[in-house]
């Protein structure tokens, strides 16, 4: 989505996701602490279609916006697609815009339980502080940032993401990784990331962690 110098840690995301939410505002505050990230986007609708349980088949990006609601992760579709394409338009006014957006996105659905609608797109955007009469021109280049979506979707296949968020380091290591608590302290994400990168470039290879069923509540936020 955005050009940056130097190497950067893909990070891929799908508004819908209250998980991806965490992991943005982790990376969000990282990007503080001399931690460089690129926001990418991986539809879990798409993913998770039954269309592409084999083989692939089935484009968030070939569907249109005035789809009817369907079953399960079908019902997402139309949201998620607007959701993408409005994220796409706004990272055309460089990085820091796009992270502006995406944070404020995700924040008005996932905190102020905001549909992903046309007006709380709309109240993002100003809330980023965005050009918004060159926002608007970008989201009405439509076939653009369907293509641009399009190529998202295609790298995340290459690479294999199954869920958000999803981290890529510079040297290639990717995981999901699944945050059930949300920090905004930089300390406590420089300690989350820290232990997320030595697992996963640990000797043993761990593949999977998942608490016991009847674990102790997490600490939800």
């Amino acid at each position: 989505m955005t050009d940056l110098s130097g190497p950067a840690t893909d990070l891929f995301v799908d508004f819908l996701c209250p998980y991806a939410w965490r992991g943005v505002e982790l990376a969000a505050v990282l990007r503080g602490q001399d931690e460089t990230f690129r926001l990418r986007h991986f539809s879990l609708v798409e993913g998770n279609h039954a269309e592409n349980a084999k083989t692939h088949n089935w484009s968030l990006t070939d569907q249109p916006l005035d789809a009817p609601d369907g079953d399960g992760y079908m019902k997402y579709q139309t949201p998620s697609l607007r959701a993408f394409l409005a994220a796409t338009a706004a990272a055309k006014q460089g990085d820091d815009a796009a992270w502006a957006f995406t944070l404020a996105l995700f924040r008005a659905h996932h905190e102020g339980k905001k549909a992903l609608d046309d007006d709380t797109i709309a109240a993002a955007a100003e809330e980023a502080g965005l050009d918004l009469a060159r926002f608007e021109a970008d989201c009405r280049d439509e076939a653009a940032l369907r293509a641009e979506l399009k190529a998202e979707q295609d790298a995340s296949r290459e690479i294999g993401v199954f869920g958000t968020p999803t981290y890529v380091l510079p040297d290639g290591e990717a995981a999901y990784y699944r945050f059930e608590n949300l920090t905004r302290d930089p300390a406590t994400a420089l300690e989350w990331w820290n232990i997320y990168k030595t697992v996963l470039r640990s000797d043993p290879g761990v593949a999977t962690i998942k608490r016991a069923k009847n674990r102790p509540a997490a600490r939800m936020s």
